[in-house]
């Protein structure tokens, strides 16, 4: 039986042809396709590890530096096929798949340490620079059958939140090419959007998980700090730094977080979450997830000015839908809670970016050995100057020890709050107004509560904007919850109810349709 491989608006077709034999259609559909879709798909044979990655490989093609130019990725794992096609071989020959993540292609921000390709920070002072061993979770999502697509754009070094980086340039938001995609995990904000994979990575020491999850209608989950190892990640903050998934799903991104959890001996922080972790997030997936749970809303985290009209109206329109999910709503009055002062008078991140990047220099092959160097050096985005500079001028002092102790006063202040209103979770819009304009500053977000305090948060879509000329469907919104230190499972149980409850979620339409591609494998 000969069989003809087409890929088509989105949809890997195969169709049998032969002698006196029937003809069969069987398609795939590529374009929002989950993990389940893909294994299901590969268990009946109706699609191939190859076939799929090359179904991705076409699309960015289309769309990265052509068409809408959404400017994602910084380099493309050149073995990917050969990769795929290790693991079809794999699948033919024992009928098992390797890992929970069996050929599911995912984006890797690119300052996550990679052995086979380029780890930049998005920074030219690291061009080139190729590290020796695998970060942690580069490790764990290998192990669980994973293959990594492709390296994309941040925010230069995770620095801010427009993605925009000396060696790739801007990134474009799907749904509104006149915006940025949030930051600084961008990239993989808005290559899962746009569907160049199944799910990805980002890391978040402010924002910047849930920033991109926002901005581009995807789920974001912060962990507890340690929850998840910062091994082999391009730091930032000691203290905030987190990596995490970003998927199209509440429930791809639980699969995700499935496989990067756990102890490990390279980053300390993980001890903490020894007996803190579940075996299977996904057993957490409940329909009326909402369902008596008592969610307080974060007034303090609205913003009060015209320009946050529509943001306000979309996160209204939430704590509505959870009431009608059978959730109990507490209004809390917390004026002393403010995002901005949570992020300029308590984050450590700029205090600590000189010791953390010179020590991971310091432990590799790379082209500079410290802060410094990369600022006389010169390869850097220019708008990363003022905090760079900034950062190689403070040192631990003082002024340090009391933002930890602010820190600590926050902790206490937020798991009191939790107690006293006997809270699952606390709601708010991820940030006070739509993602910014290419050009601008990333402003009034609200990730410093969960970045500050270490608790974990999800982000999941909320809905959109008022279309505009440039948006037609409007620019994505997020609704965050946070919860309490490890409490990853019962976020889960809230996103996914909520998740299904308003089917927020919507493809971006400046992605064009793919056009006919033939299997290289054929």
């Amino acid at each position: 039986m000969k069989f003809l491989r087409l890929l088509m608006f989105g949809t890997v077709m195969l169709m049998a042809n032969g002698a006196g034999a029937q003809n069969s259609v069987k398609p795939f559909q590529v374009d929002e396709a989950t993990i389940s879709d893909v294994h299901a798909a590969y268990k009946s044979g109706a699609l191939t590890s190859v076939r799929l990655v090359q179904a991705y490989l076409e699309r960015i093609r289309a769309c990265d530096q052509v068409g809408p130019k959404l400017n994602v990725v910084i380099f493309l794992n050149p073995r990917a096929l050969e990769e795929a096609a290790a693991l079809d071989e794999h699948f033919r020959k024992t009928g098992k798949f390797v890992g929970p993540l069996h050929g599911i292609p995912v984006l890797l921000k690119d300052n996550v340490n990679t052995n086979d390709m380029p780890t930049t920070g998005g920074s030219l002072s690291l061009a080139g620079y190729t590290p020796v061993t695998d970060a942690a979770i580069t490790q764990k999502l290998r192990s669980a059958g994973a293959i990594i697509l492709a390296k994309v754009n941040l925010h230069e070094f995770a620095i801010w939140g427009e993605t925009v980086s000396s060696i790739q340039g801007q990134t474009l938001n799907p749904y509104d090419l006149t915006r940025t995609p949030g930051g600084s995990s961008g990239g993989t904000g808005a290559g899962v959007a746009a569907n160049f994979a199944i799910a990805g990575i980002g890391t978040d020491t402010v924002n910047s998980i849930r920033s991109p999850a926002s901005a581009n209608s995807v789920v974001g989950i912060r962990p507890t700090l340690g929850l998840v190892s910062r091994a082999g990640i391009i730091p930032y903050s000691f203290t905030q730094d987190a990596a995490g998934p970003l998927a199209r799903t509440v429930t791809d991104a639980a699969k995700m977080l499935n496989v990067l959890v756990g102890y490990d001996p390279n980053d300390p922080a993980t001890a903490w979450s020894v007996g803190n972790t579940e075996e299977d997030y996904t057993k957490f997936l409940k329909a009326n997830g909402l369902q008596g749970k008592r969610i307080g809303v974060l007034r303090s985290f609205f913003g009060v000015a015209p320009i946050n009209g529509e943001v306000n109206s979309i996160a209204s329109q939430a704590v509505e839908d959870l009431k009608r999910s059978g959730a109990t709503v507490v209004e809390l009055n917390t004026p002393d809670l403010d995002s901005g002062k949570i992020s300029s008078d308590i984050s450590v991140h700029l205090y600590e970016f000189k010791p953390a990047i010179n020590a991971y220099l310091a432990a590799g092959n790379t082209p500079v050995k410290s802060l410094e160097e990369i600022i006389s050096s010169g390869k850097f985005h220019p708008n990363i100057r003022d905090n760079i500079t900034k950062a190689q001028g403070l040192e631990m002092d003082d002024s340090y020890r009391l933002r930890l102790q602010k820190r600590s006063e926050l902790q206490q202040r937020v798991i009191k709050i939790m107690a006293d209103e006997r809270l699952d979770a606390i709601m708010f819009p991820h940030q006070k107004r739509l993602v910014v304009p290419i050009g601008e500053t990333q402003v009034e977000r609200n990730g410093a509560l969960g970045s500050v305090t270490g608790f974990p948060s999800i982000v999941v879509p909320g809905g959109f904007s008022s279309p505009t000329p440039t948006a037609p469907l409007g620019v994505p919104l997020g609704i965050e919850f946070l919860g309490r230190p490890w409490s990853e499972k019962l976020l889960v149980e809230i996103g996914y109810g909520y998740e299904q409850a308003t089917q927020h979620r919507r493809p971006p339409p400046t992605i064009p349709p793919l056009l006919a591609a033939r299997d290289p494998a054929r």
